[in-house]
């Protein structure tokens, strides 16, 4: 059975596999489009764990939140171009729905649980592993529940499906003010939630660190102790999500406006692939 070279783009569409191995895979199945699927698949198993040591820095961010639940995961790739094709975002969506289902917040009880397909997490991204014919790894995952949940995704190239997402857990039902601050935090990816959060060894590295710049820097002795303080100030300001300048207007902090939205944030996830 003869086959076209729209035939050969079809398969790498439905398979993400190389346009030499579809040629290849049709070539075999001499023509058989359904047959040249299972020849990916089939030789993209056996080709599984040579893929282990490869590096997965493309892929996605998904999420969603529903009333007092929201879940999110990143899903990561080999390259952008699985990254940005139907078969991986299916798949990417295939998980977020059974991780809203079953809410397991803990990855290796959601990589051993089972899926509406009958297999588990894992067995369904070693399938799909296999037949995108490139190393397929579910990096993290998340789950927030119990009160309102915020969610912002974001993309950083148009191409590509979102790159960062954020889940913002709340006091109250005000989701509007709950956006914008998880917009917020996609921008400025602050590490806790308010400063008494932050380790104290953190806080004293910090400190040495601040301590010693100041001293190379030539501050006289009697300034050293207030020049410290002011740099561990600033510090505290740049990771702490309640301290920060709103992005949306620099004049107010984050505490500030959701002051006035008379809600208070309990805790935020924020995801970006790669990092």
């Amino acid at each position: 059975m003869a086959y076209t070279a729209e035939d050969v783009k079809k398969l790498r569409e439905a398979t993400a596999a190389g346009m030499l191995d579809c040629k290849k895979a049709l070539d075999e199945a001499d023509g058989d489009f359904q047959k040249a699927i299972e020849i990916i698949r089939v030789k993209g198993q056996k080709g599984v764990t040579k893929r282990e040591g490869r590096t997965t820095s493309n892929g996605l961010v998904l999420a969603k939140a529903e009333g007092n639940l929201g879940v999110m995961l990143e899903l990561n790739c080999e390259t952008d171009f699985v990254a940005k094709g139907e078969r991986f975002q299916e798949l990417a969506n295939e998980l977020l729905t059974h991780l809203l289902s079953s809410k397991l917040g803990d990855q290796n009880a959601f990589l051993a649980s089972k899926m509406a397909n009958g297999k588990t997490v894992q067995e369904t991204i070693d399938e799909g592993n296999a037949t995108l014919g490139e190393k397929i790894e579910l990096r993290r995952i998340v789950v927030l529940d119990g009160s309102p949940v915020a969610l912002y995704m974001h993309r950083t190239n148009p191409d590509l499906p979102p790159q960062i997402g954020v889940l913002v857990q709340l006091a109250t039902d005000a989701l509007e003010a709950g956006k914008d601050v998880a917009q917020h935090i996609a921008a400025f990816a602050p590490q806790f939630v308010r400063r008494e959060d932050i380790p104290a060894d953190q806080i004293e590295n910090e400190r040495r660190i601040a301590e010693n710049t100041a001293r190379e820097e030539g501050k006289p002795e009697a300034s050293l102790s207030k020049v410290v303080e002011g740099r561990i100030t600033g510090f505290v300001k740049e990771v702490s999500l309640l301290e920060q300048s709103f992005a949306k207007d620099a004049k107010k902090t984050v505490q500030q406006i959701l002051d006035e939205a008379k809600t208070a944030v309990s805790a935020f996830h924020r995801f970006k692939v790669g990092q």
